[in-house]
């Protein structure tokens, strides 16, 4: 694979919030200068910046995940040896992977259930059910970097295993 490609896959999620944050930015900077200086507002960009921020904490998650600066409890793993803290790690990994499985099914159905009423936003004017569709979407996300997470600490445990054999 391209080296160039496999960056671009490896930080896709962060520079989808690059994009989501620059177009919020955009969107709250010229609804400041429709309201000081043309003294009227946009009735759209307060909804709008409020849709790309739940998609860029959704998106951002993920990209959380494949960076590792998720919270965690540290003091009690540290305590345990290191071969322990694998495991913590990797249950740790297998139980957010289930969680957010759930959500992602949870999810769809919100979205489906959304699309099927055809609830619109109020100032847009766009199906509700494309706003839900951050709660899937970013769910297939964090599902696809746990599983490269849980592949790389089976992968850890497979060299250390080797490298304790030697």
């Amino acid at each position: 694979m391209n080296n160039g490609f496999k960056k671009f896959l490896d930080n896709f999620e962060g520079y989808c919030c690059v994009v989501f944050l620059m177009a919020m930015s955009a969107i709250i900077i010229l609804q400041v200068f429709f309201r000081f200086v043309v003294k009227g507002s946009l009735p759209w960009s307060e909804e709008a910046s409020r849709y790309l921020l739940v998609w860029t904490a959704f998106i951002g998650g993920a990209y959380g995940v494949r960076r590792g600066a998720h919270i965690g409890i540290e003091a009690f793993a540290l305590l345990l040896p290191k071969k322990a803290q694998k495991v913590l790690t990797l249950f740790i990994n297998i139980v957010s992977l289930f969680v957010c499985v759930l959500v992602c099914k949870y999810g769809f159905e919100i979205v489906s259930t959304q699309l099927a009423s055809g609830q619109l936003s109020p100032a847009m004017r766009i199906p509700m059910g494309y706003v839900y569709s951050a709660i899937p979407i970013g769910m297939i996300f964090f599902i696809i970097r746990y599983i490269q997470e849980i592949i790389s600490e089976i992968k850890s445990f497979k060299n250390h295993g080797k490298e304790a054999a030697e």
